[in-house]
């Protein structure tokens, strides 16, 4: 019970720590990442803030997900609602100020990025599952076949396009982030030396499974087993 409520609380702060990065970002002042030019121009055209927005976005994503086929995670769930919370929380307050200068917004676009990678760190070590987005470009991956890169390529031009039309800010800050985002990930799990690989999420379907389970036998450890036992046999 305690290791669970480590890894809740760790999900927790890595949401909190990627909302920074993300604020830092749009307060850059360069231009919008896809998914955020988009949330921006939801933002613009429905009268809500951008993270009701993006809060918006990700229950229909997650509803996509589900229709895919692809396992939800507790971290799916919070990281749709808690995301965009935490960004209305920065923005509103404005505690990072919008930048009015070109160099100081080029280092909060990087930072922003950074921060970014640090947060998806502490927040998909919990283990709770991915982001709706990326858990959509993993459904779309199976379905279609197609590399991850190209499934991620043309949902980020999707996601821009519709930003664009809806009036979202778009300029050089988001030709940077499609084009280096990835990198500044792949440095932070470096730094941090953090493999993706041997994490084993806990998806909402096994915590089903494991109330279940102590519906008739005591022991949550044996569930824990079971669980896994289940997903090494697939």
């Amino acid at each position: 019970m305690k290791h669970g409520m480590k890894n809740f609380i760790r999900l927790v702060i890595g949401l909190f720590v990627c909302s920074i990065g993300i604020v830092l970002t749009i307060q850059a002042n360069l231009g919008l990442s896809p998914w955020d030019a988009f949330h921006h121009g939801l933002s613009k055209n429905l009268g809500i803030t951008m993270g009701q927005a993006s809060m918006l976005l990700g229950i229909i994503v997650v509803i996509v997900d589900m229709f895919l086929g692809e396992n939800l995670g507790i971290g799916t769930i919070l990281n749709m609602l808690l995301i965009g919370i935490f960004m209305d929380f920065f923005m509103i307050n404005n505690i990072i100020p919008t930048s009015t200068n070109i160099v100081i917004g080029f280092i909060m676009l990087f930072i922003g990025m950074f921060i970014i990678g640090i947060g998806c760190v502490i927040y998909i070590g919990a283990g709770y599952g991915s982001g709706p987005r990326d858990g959509l470009m993993v459904a779309l991956h199976k379905k279609t076949k197609r590399p991850v890169k190209t499934i991620k390529t043309c949902i980020e031009m999707f996601a821009l396009i519709f930003g664009f039309i809806l009036g979202g800010s778009v300029g050089i800050g988001t030709v940077i982030t499609t084009l280096v985002f990835g990198l500044f990930i792949e440095y932070s799990f470096k730094i941090c030396k953090f493999d993706t690989n041997s994490i084993k999420h806990r998806y909402i379907l096994d915590d089903i499974k494991c109330i279940k389970y102590r519906l008739f036998n005591d022991s949550y450890k044996e569930c824990i087993n079971q669980t896994n036992a289940d997903e090494n046999s697939h």
